[in-house]
């Protein structure tokens, strides 16, 4: 016998799942949501297909019952068009001629259930409890999604991937102490977060942070935004203006893409560093400063050392520290905790409350290869959100990129895959790292998470074993 607890529970659910009767017979239109309210759910009742996608399109329902054989448009169109507008709605066909074979047609092609005329109400009512009890089953695991996200998060930076909590851990010692840092990483992995999270956590937090991107000035105008300059140096200096260091003395200045700075701009960083202290461009005057010295490079520096490309004093001095920020690709994991934060980011900005993915856009965002890192997701999500008509973004909000790789992934096995051996797997593999790296052995080395010299002696196998098998040719 039903407790008053779960009566009172059953209420509560079906309070919140607000149903669409669809019928070409307005009789059976008034019968079913007659009995439907006395039952407590919330219930609209329409004998135009139209009318109830539109309800489904502004998700003034999430449910609809819909009648197989209408003469303006057949149950079965009326569940594809209504899972276009909205995939995580649910669709229960009724007819009068029940067969097996239709009824698992229509649930093959996305329906919820598949009822026969004369309805069962209590069979439907235990098909519409079933669902309110799994969208607040949904809701309360949700709720608790969100609590463990919150602790996923660290200064703005999310992850829970193993790379990420060594990273994380490096990044708590490290803040503590006043000593310059350099970070690494691909572009787009969230360096600047990092350098922001060492800021916020060192015992100067309070004081100023200052941002400068070395690869988007020339030497000219880098120098003036650094150091400063006095009214009269250079065409256009109409007044005094102090630069960076000298605005965030006493705080930390954060140089990104320092790789991308002349020899020229890197020893007057390396006296900052040696001296600490500065000259405006066009004075004399030497001017002491105190400032946290954070650099980030997507470049692998030591090649850029030993190609006469960048300063070896400067790089240890800037080395003492360094931090590698994984990509993406390293911490596949974390993809479901950023696609959540960033939904929840641009759900707020954008107006939209929505619910989630469909599970075909989960599976395309796993299967994606992140070369952009966590700023291409960002993007992703943020134009998936302006486009997403329904409150859950489908694989078909996603750019073409996105679909494609989808497609692949779900390609049958024919003459486009064969088995292979690990090993050759593992060279078809480095070599498609190697061609988008453009040949760029350091920068594939970095992307496929390995050291140079295991990538070198790999290549240099490879190279031995290609010219055996052609002297064994000829």
């Amino acid at each position: 016998m039903e407790t008053l607890l779960e009566r009172a529970t059953t209420g509560n659910t079906r309070k919140n799942l607000s149903v669409c009767v669809l019928d070409d017979d307005p009789n059976q239109v008034e019968l079913v949501t007659t009995r439907l309210e006395k039952a407590g759910f919330p219930v609209v009742g329409t004998t135009s297909p139209e009318e109830a996608l539109q309800n489904v399109r502004i998700g003034a329902c999430r449910v609809v019952l819909a009648d197989l054989k209408m003469p303006a448009m057949d149950g079965m169109k009326f569940l594809e068009k209504a899972l276009q507008h909205d995939p995580g709605v649910y669709v229960v066909l009724i007819t009068g001629f029940y067969s097996v074979d239709s009824a698992i047609e229509a649930i093959k092609r996305g329906a919820h259930d598949y009822l026969s005329k004369p309805l069962d109400f209590n069979r439907l009512q235990k098909t519409l409890d079933d669902i309110a009890d799994l969208l607040s089953r949904r809701s309360e695991i949700r709720e608790l999604e969100h609590k463990l996200f919150e602790n996923h998060q660290f200064q703005g930076i999310v992850g829970k991937s193993p790379a990420m909590l060594d990273m994380l851990d490096l990044v708590k010692k490290v803040s503590r102490h006043y000593s310059n840092v350099l970070i690494t990483g691909p572009t787009g992995s969230g360096k600047e977060l990092v350098a922001r999270a060492l800021h916020q956590l060192s015992p100067v937090a309070k004081e100023r942070f200052a941002v400068c991107n070395c690869s988007a000035m020339v030497d000219t105008l880098l120098e003036s935004q650094l150091f400063g300059h006095v009214r009269g140096s250079f065409t256009g200096a109409t007044d005094t203006r102090p630069g960076l260091f000298e605005f965030a003395n006493g705080g930390a200045v954060f140089l990104d893409e320092i790789g991308e700075t002349s020899l020229a701009m890197q020893a007057k960083l390396l006296r900052v560093i040696e001296n600490r202290e500065i000259q405006r461009v066009g004075s004399p005057e030497v001017r002491s400063i105190n400032v946290r010295l954070i650099a980030a490079t997507n470049r692998d520096l030591r090649a850029e050392v030993l190609a006469g490309k960048f300063r070896e004093d400067l790089f240890y001095r800037l080395s003492t520290i360094e931090i590698r920020v994984p990509g993406l690709s390293e911490r596949r994991e974390d993809i479901p905790l950023l696609v959540q934060h960033f939904l929840k980011k641009y759900s707020d900005a954008y107006g939209k409350p929505f619910q989630g993915l469909t599970r075909r856009a989960q599976i395309a965002m796993l299967q994606h290869d992140w070369p952009g890192n966590v700023r291409e997701l960002a993007n992703v999500i943020s134009s998936a959100a302006i486009i997403a008509s329904t409150d859950f973004i489908d694989v078909t909000d996603l750019p073409e990129s996105l679909q494609k790789s989808s497609r692949r992934g779900t390609m049958p096995v024919g003459e486009a895959w064969r088995p292979l051996p690990l090993d050759e797997v593992r060279g078809v593999h480095i070599q498609r790292v190697l061609e988008m790296c453009k040949g760029n052995r350091v920068r594939a080395a970095q992307m496929l998470g390995i050291g140079r010299t295991s990538l070198y002696r790999f290549l240099k196998r490879t190279n031995k074993r290609a010219a055996a098998a052609r002297s064994g040719a000829a």
